[in-house]
C-alpha cells in the first residue's frame, strides 16, 4: 500500500530540479511514491526527470504535451496518486531529509484531515522563517473557524498548497483538486474550499521545507498577462464564498483580502508591460464593481490608508468610464 503521494510539477527549472531531486531521494520509503509532472518543459529539466523515474526510489513520471501550468500539473498528480496521503512540492523548492516521514507521522497521530506548516523562504543564501498564522500548534481544530477576522491575517492567507499534508478522503471528496488552468493564485480558491468543507486540521511547527524565492523563472518576477490570473483566482473565492451557508460572516473577510491583493498588484504595476498595466487597471476595475457594494465600502474604510487610495483610485476610474460610455 502506498501510505504517500508526493506530488511534483516541473516547468523549465532546470538549475534548481536537481537539488529538488536530491531532496526525495533522502526522503525516499518503500512506500511512498514521487509524482514528477513535467508541464511541456523545453530546458533541459525533462532529461532530468527521464533519468529520476530509473533512479529515485518510487518515482512516477507523468508529461504534459503542452505546458498547461502549475494548477493544471498538479491536478495531472492527483489523478495519478495512489497514497493515502497527499504532498505538494514545486520543483524548484526542496526538502530536509526525512521531513515527510516526520510530517506523516505527526498527522497520523493528530487523525485530522488535513494539516498545515511553517516553513524556511530561501533567497539566495539568505533564511528567513514563515509560520502559519494561526496560534495553537498540534490542537486540532475546525477549519471553518480559522478563517476570521475579516481584518487580520488569517490561516486561508497562507495559501501554500504544500505547506502540508493532506488526508485522501479529502481528494475522494473533490476538495483537492485546484482550478484547471490558472497560472498563479490557483492555491486561494483551493485553500478557502478546504476551509469551508473539510472537517478538522491542526497546524505543526516543521521548519523542514524550504521554499526558494526570487527565481527569474517564476511567474512572480515576470510582468505578463499570466499574472492577472489573480482576478480569475479572486472572483471564484468570492463567487463560492457567496453561496456558502455562513456567507453573512465570510463574505465580508473575502471582499477584504481581494480588495488587499489588488492593492499589491496596483503597487507593483511599474513590473508589468505596459499593455498587461492597462489590462490590470481595467479589468480591476471591472472586478470591483462587481463586488457587493457595502461590502467593498466597509472593506476599504477598514484597510490602510495608502491601500484604500489605490483601490479607491480604481473604483472612481470604473465610475468615470461607465457614464462615459451611457453618455
Amino acid at each position: 500500500m502506498v501510505k504517500l503521494s508526493v506530488i511534483v510539477p516541473f516547468y523549465n527549472v532546470r538549475a534548481y530540479a536537481s537539488d529538488t531531486l536530491r531532496s526525495l531521494r533522502a526522503n525516499a520509503r518503500e512506500d511512498f511514491e514521487f509524482i514528477l509532472v513535467d508541464d511541456c518543459s523545453t530546458d533541459g529539466t525533462a532529461r532530468l526527470l527521464r533519468r529520476a523515474e530509473d533512479e529515485l526510489p518510487g518515482a512516477v513520471l507523468r508529461r504534459h504535451e503542452t505546458n498547461g501550468g502549475l494548477a493544471t500539473a498538479r491536478n495531472t498528480g492527483l489523478d495519478a496518486a495512489r497514497g493515502r496521503y497527499i504532498a505538494f512540492l514545486d520543483g524548484d523548492d526542496w526538502v530536509a531529509p526525512g521531513h515527510y516521514a516526520r510530517l506523516l507521522a505527526l498527522t497520523e497521530a493528530l487523525g485530522c484531515d488535513f494539516v498545515r506548516t511553517d516553513h524556511v523562504r530561501a533567497n539566495g543564501r539568505a533564511r528567513t522563517v514563515r509560520r502559519v498564522p494561526h496560534g495553537p500548534r498540534g490542537v486540532v481544530g475546525d477549519p471553518r473557524d480559522a478563517i476570521l477576522p475579516a481584518t487580520r491575517t488569517t490561516s486561508v492567507d497562507y495559501a501554500f498548497a504544500w505547506a502540508g499534508l493532506y488526508h485522501r478522503r479529502l481528494l475522494d471528496r473533490g476538495l483537492l483538486h485546484f482550478t484547471d488552468g490558472l497560472r498563479t493564485a490557483e492555491d486561494r480558491p483551493w485553500i478557502w474550499r478546504l476551509h469551508r468543507e473539510a472537517e478538522s486540521f491542526a497546524v505543526l511547527g516543521l521548519l523542514s521545507h524550504f521554499y526558494r524565492r526570487g527565481v527569474a523563472t517564476s511567474l512572480t518576477q515576470i510582468g505578463d498577462v499570466r499574472r492577472l490570473d489573480f482576478l480569475r483566482a479572486y472572483d471564484q473565492v468570492v463567487t463560492d464564498t457567496a453561496a456558502d451557508r455562513d456567507a453573512d460572516l465570510l463574505l465580508p473577510k473575502a471582499v477584504r483580502t481581494y480588495c488587499a491583493v489588488i492593492a499589491h498588484h496596483l503597487g507593483a504595476v511599474d513590473a508589468f508591460e505596459p499593455a498587461v498595466a492597462r489590462e490590470l487597471r481595467s479589468r480591476g476595475a471591472a472586478a470591483l464593481g462587481r463586488l457587493p457594494q457595502r461590502l467593498l465600502d466597509e472593506a476599504l474604510d477598514s484597510m490602510d490608508v495608502q491601500r484604500a487610495s489605490r483601490v479607491r483610485g480604481l473604483r472612481r476610474r470604473a465610475v468615470l468610464t461607465k457614464r462615459a460610455a451611457a453618455a
